[in-house]
């Protein structure tokens, strides 16, 4: 037995006369068709997986342009499907409407996951200063990050590599050979980004910078009062053949 009511058929009508038939077929005529039920079907799981909140049918059917009852009979077809125990997510009904979500059974092990993985991105706002300076000024040495900022910034930069957000990426051909640093793979990732492209405005990266300073300085009476020690952080990992080297802050370009 379907879990969504099909929509009842139209009872059948009288025929009309040639005009008035051509007219009402103008009227009546149903919305264009996909080119094959399982588009129709990816379309549907794709939608009631990205939105934030529940869709119903109405709305999709509003949406695609599809008759009602299509798009019914593929939900139910969705439900079946994701109700295999096998797997780990369900379409389910939540306040009129359907949402593709884990299911509740798994939620236990799903918490115990997310709790293993490393612990949120949280750097202090000289750490954001710095990395944005390499973000944006990229490659860049030591000393052209200490004329742009004015404060030296070796612990810093010590602190971002360990981070995986920059590494090395050679040395500038200048007195003393500073090393150059970029942003790395890891950088895009916890800022959202696909791409440098994709970076947001200076003024929306310091906007950034004070909410996590914020979140940085939530609780720093409780780290007084009992020290714990910090989670060990991943080995620096870098893509570039030249291996990693300690902040060179000591030349100048002089």
């Amino acid at each position: 037995m379907p879990l969504i009511d099909e929509v009842p058929e139209s009872p059948a009508l009288e025929t009309p006369a040639s005009d008035d038939l051509l007219i009402a077929e103008a009227v009546v005529e149903p919305p264009p068709q996909p080119e094959n039920a399982a588009a129709l079907k990816a379309v549907i799981e794709a939608v009631v997986y990205i939105t934030d909140e529940p869709l119903t049918p109405e709305q999709i059917a509003s949406a695609l342009d599809q008759p009602l009852d299509r798009v019914k009979e593929i939900l139910n077809q969705l439900i079946a499907e994701y109700s295999a125990p096998e797997r780990g997510l369900s379409v389910r009904e939540l306040a009129g409407g359907f949402k593709l979500s884990t299911k509740p059974e798994h939620h236990e092990s799903i918490r115990q996951f997310v709790k293993r993985l490393q612990p949120p991105l949280k750097l202090s706002l000289p750490a954001l200063e710095t990395l944005a300076v390499i973000a944006y000024k990229q490659p860049v040495t030591a000393p052209e990050i200490l004329d742009i900022r004015g404060v030296q910034g070796a612990g810093v930069l010590k602190t971002l590599l360990d981070r995986r957000l920059i590494a090395a990426a050679g040395r500038k051909n200048v007195l003393g050979k500073p090393i150059l640093y970029k942003t790395t793979r890891e950088f895009l990732i916890q800022f959202g980004l696909s791409s440098l492209a994709e970076l947001p405005t200076l003024k929306e990266f310091e906007e950034l910078g004070r909410f996590a300073l914020a979140e940085s300085d939530e609780a720093p009476a409780a780290s007084e009062a009992q020290p714990a020690s910090e989670p060990p952080q991943p080995e620096p990992v870098s893509s570039d053949p030249e291996p990693s080297e300690p902040p060179d802050v000591a030349h100048d370009d002089a």
